[in-house]
């Protein structure tokens, strides 16, 4: 993709190769793991999961991460957060990502209001702060009426949102949503992808890893296609999702 002459680079990702060793069993071998490893070498397999993928973000983009399961989206955005160690090439950002996950983790047994407080304690929010953020935190994720219930008594739907409307809180110069906005009625998904532009038009940069091409084509301005840990397309949504689907067929 031609680089913007008028934007700063953001992330920079030069030539990234992500190896693994998995047991036969699917599972990621651990460092306990090693000795059996070596005497029993058949019973292992390496996953190439990034292979040389290039590319860079700058401020103000909107990237969509698409490609079938397998294809490496989930392993990209871990190296670019610093959760996944690359095998080769290196991953420059000018600040420290932010990821925000359905697997983020919240306390089940307090409420959801105490999950906000210590959520926004954690983004850097004093507590006057985030006290002064807690009505429209609880309004957007929708959970007003639950919001004085412990967290093990919500659904999943309700936990995702109540973790995007935390996360999101707060500006990040780089932000990475993964599937956050799978979940929720068509308010919630108007809500979160409005969210996502508006991070992105105070000059910070998004990646949204989506299955749901219809959210990408609503929030992103660039569109980034893995497929089997090769970076297959970077470029406009419309062609990018166009030649990923044709493709699928």
């Amino acid at each position: 993709m031609a680089a913007p002459t008028n934007r700063k680079p953001v992330v920079v990702v030069d030539g990234v190769h992500v190896e693994y060793k998995v047991l036969a069993t699917g599972k990621r071998a651990t460092a306990a793991d090693g000795r059996k490893l070596m005497q029993r070498s058949r019973t292992t397999r390496t996953v190439h999961a990034l292979k040389g993928v290039s590319f860079t973000a700058y401020e103000k983009d909107s990237i969509g991460v698409i490609g079938s399961n397998g294809s490496g989206k989930s392993t990209l955005m871990r190296a670019i957060v610093g959760l996944t160690p690359t095998t080769q090439g290196a991953i420059y950002a000018s600040s420290r990502p932010a990821m925000l996950g359905v697997g983020a983790a919240l306390l089940k047994d307090l409420s959801g209001e105490r999950n906000v407080i210590l959520g926004g304690l954690a983004l850097g929010f004093s507590l006057k702060e985030i006290e002064g953020e807690l009505d429209e935190i609880i309004d957007f994720a929708g959970i007003r009426d639950f919001i004085e219930l412990p967290m093990r008594t919500y659904s999943s739907g309700m936990t995702a949102r109540l973790k995007f409307a935390i996360a999101t809180a707060r500006a990040h110069e780089i932000l990475i949503v993964d599937e956050a906005l799978a979940v929720g009625d068509r308010n919630f998904r108007n809500r979160s992808e409005a969210r996502i532009r508006e991070i992105r038009d105070n000059a910070g940069t998004v990646f949204l890893v989506s299955h749901s091409m219809q959210s990408i084509k609503d929030t992103c301005n660039r569109v980034i296609w893995l497929n089997k840990g090769v970076l297959e397309m970077d470029g406009d949504p419309e062609e990018v999702i166009a030649a990923y689907e044709s493709s699928s067929k």
